[in-house]
């Protein structure tokens, strides 16, 4: 009974000294709550954690799935376009087509036009040149000249034109250089007959004025014509086929 005394005795002994730094260390920490930091230290500021909402992280992923389902809902919707889109690119392309070929057609009758009314011109103003190169060899002769002057008509002249100069030319050099006649002529105007005028003929009027001199009349004096010169194409060439005066 003694010794199970004493062993119980003992052995409180030994926890109160084994329990004895663990109460010190107990004390001291008290002490140092009681008596707060050191003189001339600040304690540090412990961080402050805002918590966040339980359901922060949930409203994304709410309106994730929100998404996702509207969006596998409209892909039905959306595929219809998809599918009209080559058919809306055909027709673009087909109608850009259209105003090109359009554009090329309209380019090509227009230089066409223009091609034509420059070779219509042309061919208005070779009658009209050839009508004052006959007037001008009709008016302006020379005694000295005068074979020479009426070749010079004659190789310009056809048809009835041609006919009233044949077998004609001698007597009248002969005249001419008789009479010492001289003419110079200039042409005034020529112009088309409104009407006249086809791809191989033209009727041009033509106002001319001459000076006339001869041996009874020895200063030249003037004298006005107006004449109506048929122009023909004979065999590609233009010729004056008819000469007439008109009032």
């Amino acid at each position: 009974m003694s010794s199970s005394t004493d062993e119980r005795a003992t052995d409180s002994a030994e926890q109160a000294t084994e329990q004895t730094p663990a109460a010190k260390d107990r004390s001291r920490r008290r002490a140092v709550r009681h008596a707060g930091p050191p003189v001339g230290e600040t304690e540090a500021p412990k961080p402050v954690v805002l918590a966040k909402p339980a359901d922060a992280n949930a409203a994304p992923e709410a309106e994730k799935v929100s998404k996702t389902k509207a969006a596998s809902q409209d892909a039905p919707a959306l595929a219809a376009p998809k599918q009209r889109r080559p058919l809306k690119s055909l027709l673009a392309w087909g109608v850009t087509a259209v105003v090109i070929v359009a554009l090329v057609v309209a380019a090509v009758v227009l230089l066409l036009d223009q091609r034509s009314a420059r070779e219509r011109d042309d061919r208005r103003q070779a009658f009209v040149d050839t009508a004052r190169q006959t007037v001008l060899n009709l008016t302006t002769i020379h005694p000295e000249t005068a074979k020479e002057d009426v070749d010079r008509i004659i190789a310009g002249a056809s048809g009835q034109f041609l006919q009233e100069f044949e077998g004609r030319e001698d007597p009248f050099v002969g005249v001419v250089q008789d009479a010492n006649v001289t003419t110079e002529g200039e042409v005034v105007e020529a112009g088309v007959e409104n009407g006249s005028e086809t791809s191989i003929s033209a009727n041009v009027l033509v106002a001319a004025r001459t000076m006339v001199s001869s041996k009874e009349q020895p200063d030249p004096s003037p004298r006005d014509f107006r004449m109506r010169v048929t122009i023909s194409d004979v065999d590609g060439k233009l010729t004056a086929s008819k000469v007439e005066f008109v009032p």
